[in-house]
């Protein structure tokens, strides 16, 4: 598989103002109301606004209810090849109760139990695990499965594929290691007169279910103008949650002066909203819990915008409102949005019998 070194993707990325969206006030420290020695850094009657949605989506509840369920019924340790999902709060809870987050499989004892992250593995890995006799569950969120699948069938019927991704994460290594060859990854626009595929007359696009939405669409519209037969994905990749949150960070945008981003530096659908919000012209920080809220990034900002990437819990959003309050914030209200009712089955063998479901109410 091609896995160039890209250059000058950054650009794709950088910070610009939307046509039609005013940047973000400028307020001076105290303007609308001063500020008392005890909250300097803060304007008084600061509000917060929560973009809807925000935090777990369905492919990460299942990912940690099956390390949960498999710690109750097989009891620990359970190995999960690569972080469960990208959020350092969750990792290190499910690893106090018995879960150990393993990259290469063998360090695992044969006949152990074993599950596959929410991002996904490459078919090597799970031929490895089959002949290390392990007892595996896919905690793979469906609709990554579903984009490898799609690249398996493409491959069978002849077409080079090309994925829209970031270098590097583990999902993307994970669809590409789906098939051997005739794959080339694109991480933006300008590596797109770079990839040589071996035929065109079969091309076809995938992408990583956790970009931004438009910086895919621009490389798309690259990919399409040096090969307009390609062939498109019948639906978009990028999944409904991550769809759902970068668009709620748009309309949160409009209303706010700063935006806050619940998630860990590792989480790629976190970094993306807070691109798109920087894309606003709003100034967005990241943070990974509440001790990592800063109180200059809200210096002077009266109306603060808060959400949360799809592997953050909503514990962490909870803590930093509370930091936000002790800070000075004195209301916070949720903005409409979509109300997302999606669920998705659990693999089958993880059936709790009663001392087993004692035990994972035990672990909660």
């Amino acid at each position: 598989m091609e896995q160039k070194k890209s250059e000058g993707c950054g650009a794709s990325r950088a910070k610009a103002p939307v046509a039609g969206v005013p940047p973000a006030s400028g307020r001076a420290p105290g303007e609308g109301g001063g500020a008392t020695s005890a909250q300097a850094e803060w304007s008084l009657g600061a509000s917060v606004l929560l973009a809807v949605p925000r935090g777990f989506c369905a492919g990460v509840d299942r990912a940690i209810e099956i390390v949960e369920r498999a710690l109750a019924k097989f009891g620990p340790p359970v190995y999960v090849r690569h972080e469960i999902v990208h959020n350092t709060y969750v990792v290190d809870g499910l690893k106090r109760k018995g879960a150990v987050f393993i990259e290469d499989l063998a360090g695992v004892p044969a006949g152990a139990t074993l599950i596959f992250s929410a991002h996904g593995v490459p078919r090597a890995v799970q031929r490895q695990a089959a002949e290390r006799s392990l007892r595996v569950f896919d905690a793979t969120c469906p609709l990554v499965t579903k984009v490898h699948v799609e690249v398996a069938r493409l491959h069978q019927q002849g077409y080079d594929i090309i994925m829209i991704g970031h270098r590097g994460h583990p999902e993307v290594e994970g669809t590409m290691g789906q098939v051997d060859g005739a794959i080339h990854l694109v991480e933006c626009a300008q590596d797109v007169a770079r990839i040589q595929p071996a035929q065109t007359a079969k091309l076809a696009v995938v992408t990583q279910t956790t970009l931004s939405v438009d910086d895919a669409a621009q490389v798309m519209a690259a990919i399409r103008a040096r090969f307009p037969n390609v062939r498109q994905p019948k639906q978009q990749d990028i999944c409904y949650a991550t769809q759902n949150r970068q668009d709620a960070v748009k309309l949160l945008a409009r209303e706010v002066d700063v935006v806050i981003v619940v998630g860990s530096p590792t989480s790629s659908n976190s970094n993306r909203l807070r691109e798109v919000a920087r894309k606003f012209g709003v100034d967005s920080h990241m943070a990974d819990s509440a001790a990592d809220l800063r109180p200059e990034w809200v210096q002077g900002k009266p109306r603060i915008g808060l959400t949360a990437g799809a592997s953050a819990p909503d514990i962490l959003v909870r803590q930093i409102i509370e930091r936000l309050r002790a800070l000075g914030a004195v209301s916070v209200r949720s903005l409409g949005g979509i109300d997302e009712a999606v669920k998705f089955p659990l693999p089958k063998g993880l059936k709790l019998e009663e001392a087993a479901r004692a035990n994972l109410e035990h672990l909660h």
